[in-house]
């Protein structure tokens, strides 16, 4: 496979958090590119993971471990020293940081730290991708889409320790990695902000389409427990496409890009998880939906948008799968999970995401 004008091609590329589920995706992609990948991660959520039925971690450099683990994390860089750094690594979940706020901040913030210390201390390491969320936003639910430049912050102990990870970033890269600085460090380092991400291989706790998958297959109704709330949906591939292009342009113009990025949808794709869930019935071919609004439930936002003029303008990027495409993408991947060769079917979804984007 050939893309980005080969640049990952036979480069070291260390990515955290690779048995998750963006990660398992970004990790089939860059391997597909050419890349020798090294992974440093937990286990896998689940025995159904796109990461373990891709087998994907039999064709790269597997390892366990904990971003929290500074020493361990360093041995790693040390031992591989990456040219490329995808972190991705975090604990992804709001509902699950009210029950573990700690260890969400260690993780996402913590970890975060480790990280970018690692990168500061391995001489091979050029450039530096930091995974955050449109959720680090502080978040006013205003109708137009949040810029790289708008406030940071963050109702809950996820949301909030992302808006920390963003503060953490910025100031490393102004002290350690400043781009004015680059001949004295040559490093490039930039955070990469996306929406609601959905496609094959996700089985989270408290995701739209985990929840509408787990429940067709049990034969349940599909329980929605904010079915207004609005967000920007977009295919696994989309904000990865942008990651990739971002870490080329990086490699080759280090100074000009070491910078915050939003890569979200178009604004058709940004819809409520009431429609989402339909659209998944619609192409799975089955299920039923049922209103679970819980009055009292956690804070959860209930309207984000992101703005993504900067991605557009500057890097050349644009969304390229519709919220039909995206959806029949995603419904396509739990349909055939089962019957066919799931390395395969990522790879063949990859192609058909990169012929629609060229």
């Amino acid at each position: 496979m050939e893309g980005y004008n080969n640049i990952y091609k036979d480069k070291v590329v260390l990515i955290t958090g690779h048995t998750g589920f963006k990660g398992s995706w970004i990790t089939i992609w860059l391997h597909e590119l050419g890349a020798k990948v090294i992974g440093y991660s937990l286990d896998p959520y689940t025995d159904r993971d796109n990461f373990v039925l891709s087998k994907i971690g039999d064709k790269i450099v597997d390892i366990r471990g904990d971003i929290r683990d500074k020493i361990k994390l360093e041995e790693v860089f040390s031992t591989y020293q990456p040219e490329f750094v995808f972190h991705l690594a975090a604990q992804p979940l709001v509902r699950l940081s009210y029950e573990n706020p700690v260890e969400t901040y260690e993780t996402n913030v913590m970890g975060t730290i480790n990280v970018l210390e690692a990168i500061r201390k391995t001489n091979a390491t050029k450039v530096g991708i930091i995974i955050t969320t449109d959720k680090c936003y502080d978040n006013k639910e205003q109708l137009w889409g949040y810029r790289e430049s708008d406030p940071l912050g963050g109702y809950d102990p996820y949301s909030s320790s992302k808006g920390a990870a963003e503060i953490a970033i910025n100031s490393w890269r102004l002290s350690f990695f400043n781009p004015k600085e680059y001949d004295k460090h040559g490093k490039s380092i930039a955070s990469v902000r996306a929406g609601n991400v959905i496609g094959g291989g996700d089985w989270a706790k408290d995701r739209i389409i985990p929840d509408c998958i787990k429940a067709i297959e049990a034969g349940n109704p599909i329980e929605i427990r904010s079915p207004k709330s609005v967000r920007p949906w977009e295919h696994v591939l989309e904000p990865l496409s942008g990651y990739l292009m971002l870490g080329e342009k990086m490699y080759n113009h280090p100074t000009e890009f070491a910078d915050a990025w939003n890569f979200g949808p178009d604004l058709s794709s940004i819809i409520p998880v009431w429609d989402v869930a339909k659209l998944v019935i619609n192409n799975y071919g089955e299920g039923n939906l049922r209103d679970a609004s819980d009055l009292n439930a956690v804070h959860e936002a209930k309207l984000l948008t992101l703005d993504i003029t900067k991605a557009r303008f500057r890097l050349g990027w644009t969304p390229t799968l519709s919220i039909d495409k995206a959806i029949e993408l995603t419904a396509k991947w739990y349909k055939n999970y089962q019957l066919e060769d799931v390395y395969k079917l990522c790879v063949d979804q990859i192609h058909d995401f990169m012929s629609l984007s060229d």
